[in-house]
């Protein structure tokens, strides 16, 4: 039987499914590997706004009466694993901070590409209230990016994560 885009819909819920999941998992190491407080209380917030972003997926799955089932976003998993692996080679510093927030960023702009396919299949599917439910979780990964971008870019005295793990590097 031929696939339709709506099993492609479904298929890409189960896996942002799995990718929140382990994202909320990972989020806490993050917190504690992070040395900037900006950074801590970034990654924080994302946890909660993550969690509420797993409700709306349950939210349509229930709408859409199917069952909830997940397979293993691969994708987010070796991203998570790629932040685990300059966790472990950093010590904590600003350059370890910029590492993480670039491995954090990998994952939101994949999280982004994701909800924006999702959102427009959605719409093309003419299922109401589910492209508005999709869209809220786009935007708060698309504002989830521009934090970690300001964090590692600092404000106008060039206080940012990059800027420190710079000068640490000059001393």
């Amino acid at each position: 039987m031929e696939k339709t885009i709506k099993d492609v819909f479904i298929d890409e819920l189960q896996n942002m499914l799995s990718a929140e999941e382990q994202i909320i998992e990972a989020l806490p190491d993050m917190v504690k590997a992070s040395e900037s407080t900006d950074l801590k209380n970034a990654f924080e917030s994302h946890l909660k706004e993550t969690k509420g972003q797993v409700e709306r997926l349950l939210k349509i799955f229930k709408l859409l009466d199917i069952e909830k089932t997940e397979k293993l976003c691969k994708a987010t998993k070796a991203l998570i694993d790629e932040g685990k692996e300059v966790i472990k080679k950093y010590n904590a510093s600003p350059a370890r901070d910029a590492a993480i927030i670039a491995r954090a960023q990998r994952i939101e702009h994949y999280e982004i590409s994701a909800y924006g396919s999702m959102r427009t299949f959605a719409k093309e599917l003419n299922l109401e209230e589910i492209p508005e439910l999709l869209q809220a979780t786009l935007d708060e990964e698309g504002h989830a990016d521009k934090k970690l971008t300001k964090i590692a870019e600092g404000g106008l005295i060039k206080s940012g994560v990059n800027h420190k793990a710079n000068i640490a590097k000059e001393k």
